[in-house]
């Protein structure tokens, strides 16, 4: 039984926490965005703000959380 490497388990860490990030900070920026009153193409940019923004930060803690865990062996 092949056990996968660190690296592809914090690649795939990080893709994961991008994608759930990136889906919670799209509602979540629709949501300001509309509560808010942001006018015109403004929307777009903010939603694509807080999309992005979340989207990093998930991912980096999903990352660096798979990192530590990669050391562990049970």
């Amino acid at each position: 039984m092949a056990r996968d490497s660190c690296l592809a388990r914090v690649t795939a860490g990080v893709a994961v926490g991008g994608a759930v990030g990136g889906a919670v900070g799209a509602v979540y920026g629709t949501y300001e965005a509309i509560r808010y009153k942001v006018p015109g193409l403004l929307k777009i940019r903010y939603i694509g703000q807080t999309t992005l923004g979340s989207a990093a930060v998930f991912g980096l803690f999903l990352g660096a959380g798979s990192l530590i865990h990669c050391g562990k062996s049970y």
